[in-house]
């Protein structure tokens, strides 16, 4: 069974999607479409934008979305089985799986990405990656801290994100240093994103979502909020809608839609995180070697 995934932000580069857009006539029109929607020339930025350029909210989640979808109406020889995308990404694997129009899902990419830019700014917040320790570990250390910090991203087995305050992220560093985890890296992100501090932004990206029309999908896609395959649009629009104070759990996405027969992972879009982490969870998860990635 084919698995098609989608990465998130952070997967940018400059030069992305240029040679794409060079090869192919249909991806040159895609292109200006979501220039002629966005209102500004997302293309531009993306071929020559400098790396702080790219790093803007409002630039890199429609930049990560326009290659990644380009690349998988370009380069994918074969329908999915099912699909997933890593936060953003989920609109990419919605727009594979048909469950909604490139153009429909840009507009909510761009909606989303303001509506995020926002509340990091009325909230100064930020994110950590925590290596090397157990899930339940720091779950249960967020959960005695005061202040707004939460796991965020489950990305692989020793491998999760913790997103809150600045307070928040101080208090929860220094306890779970106490309690012997080996790294805890500030990340360079705008907020707190998958945490309550997104709040306002959710409020927002709901109405643009449930004004949107969504399709039954070809097949399943695994969500982020709950790691489950939907094929429901109505399940689909309010698992989305949940998704940026949810975290995104990708280490169980990936679980299952390996035991639900995933075989081969196709990953669509800039670089190569996800490939990292689903080798790294099938690993650590003894699934066996039949798995192609």
């Amino acid at each position: 069974m084919n698995a098609f995934v989608f990465p998130g932000q952070g997967a940018q580069f400059s030069g992305m999607g240029k040679e794409l857009y060079e090869k192919f006539p249909e991806a040159q029109k895609m292109f200006e479409t979501a220039d002629k929607i966005l209102g500004f020339s997302l293309s531009q930025k993306m071929f020559e934008g400098t790396d702080e350029e790219l790093k803007q909210t409002h630039i890199t989640q429609p930049a990560v979305f326009l290659h990644s979808v380009v690349e998988y109406k370009m380069l994918s020889q074969c329908r999915p089985t099912m699909v997933a995308g890593h936060s953003l990404g989920e609109f990419s694997a919605l727009v594979a799986c048909g469950a909604l129009a490139f153009e429909d899902a840009l507009v909510l990419v761009s909606k989303r990405a303001n509506a995020m830019q926002e509340a990091c700014e009325a909230n100064p917040s930020g994110m950590a990656a925590v290596i090397g320790s157990d899930d339940a570990t720091i779950e249960k250390i967020c959960a005695q801290i005061d202040e707004v910090v939460v796991p965020a991203n489950y990305n692989a087995p020793g491998q999760l994100v913790i997103s809150g305050s600045f307070k928040g992220l101080e208090l929860a560093a220094e306890a779970l240093k106490v309690a012997g985890v080996r790294r805890v890296l500030p990340l360079n992100v705008g907020g707190a994103f998958h945490s309550p501090l997104m709040e306002p932004a959710r409020l927002k990206l709901a109405t643009a979502i449930e004004n949107t029309k969504f399709h039954s999908p070809i097949c399943p896609i695994y969500q982020n909020c709950n790691a489950l395959p939907s094929v429901d649009p109505e399940t689909i629009k309010n698992n989305l809608i949940k998704q940026l104070t949810s975290p995104v759990r990708w280490t169980q996405t990936v679980q299952n839609m390996i035991a639900d027969g995933a075989e081969i992972f196709t990953e669509f879009g800039p670089g190569t995180v996800l490939k990292g982490l689903i080798k790294k969870i099938n690993s650590a998860t003894n699934f066996g070697e039949k798995m192609s990635i």
